[in-house]
């Protein structure tokens, strides 16, 4: 019953309450990233969603405008394409805010897979596509046991190599994980220990 309607109404009723709580920090972070760098407020990418479809996924820009066409992955604290403002956003995923908007809507969940690039997911096999069954989210298994994935990106001699063969991998497994035991509790588990995570980073 969660996996199917509970878990919707509760995408809605968290995001929407998120979203009118968080409305003013929300604007002082729009507001920052328009004074301190040229470019839009909002990042929008395509990433791919639930049935294999694409949506416009949002974020608060944290980079140079047109960074991504030098590169899809962000490698390290220091990428000189990652503005001031950018830098304090990434560390405490305030950049990931907007995504509420995707959660209402109903692209995204709040817990669930993270969602890809197209680019990557042309690395999926046919059982790997099994993950887009389900929403992508905001936070899941993965985003936690990979939240300083950058740092780790930084130590590779091939970044891309290691994140195909190595890094998605190991997060698809995890996704699959979390995609067997789907619940209320479950989900309250994970947004618990991302909160902890974060708090843990910007101490």
């Amino acid at each position: 019953m969660y996996k199917h309607i509970g878990k919707r109404l509760f995408d809605i009723l968290a995001s929407l309450t998120a979203l009118i709580v968080l409305s003013p920090l929300m604007l002082l972070i729009a507001v920052a990233v328009k004074c301190t760098s040229e470019g839009p407020v909002f990042y929008v990418q395509q990433r791919v969603g639930m049935h294999n479809k694409n949506f416009s996924m949002l974020k608060f820009r944290t980079m140079t405008v047109n960074a991504d066409k030098k590169g899809l992955l962000t490698v390290g604290e220091n990428d000189s394409r990652i503005t001031d403002i950018g830098r304090l956003l990434r560390k405490t995923k305030m950049d990931e805010l907007p995504q509420l908007f995707n959660i209402l809507k109903g692209d995204m969940s709040v817990v669930g897979p993270r969602p890809e690039v197209r680019y990557y997911v042309n690395y999926y096999t046919t059982e790997q596509m099994q993950v887009l069954a389900v929403r992508p989210g905001l936070t899941d298994l993965a985003s936690l046991a990979y939240i300083d994935e950058n740092k780790i990106l930084a130590a590779c001699d091939n970044p891309q190599q290691t994140y195909i063969e190595k890094i998605m991998q190991e997060k698809l497994s995890l996704n699959f994980e979390y995609i067997r035991q789907i619940s209320f509790g479950t989900d309250m588990k994970i947004i618990g220990k991302t909160l902890l995570k974060i708090i843990h980073r910007e101490s």
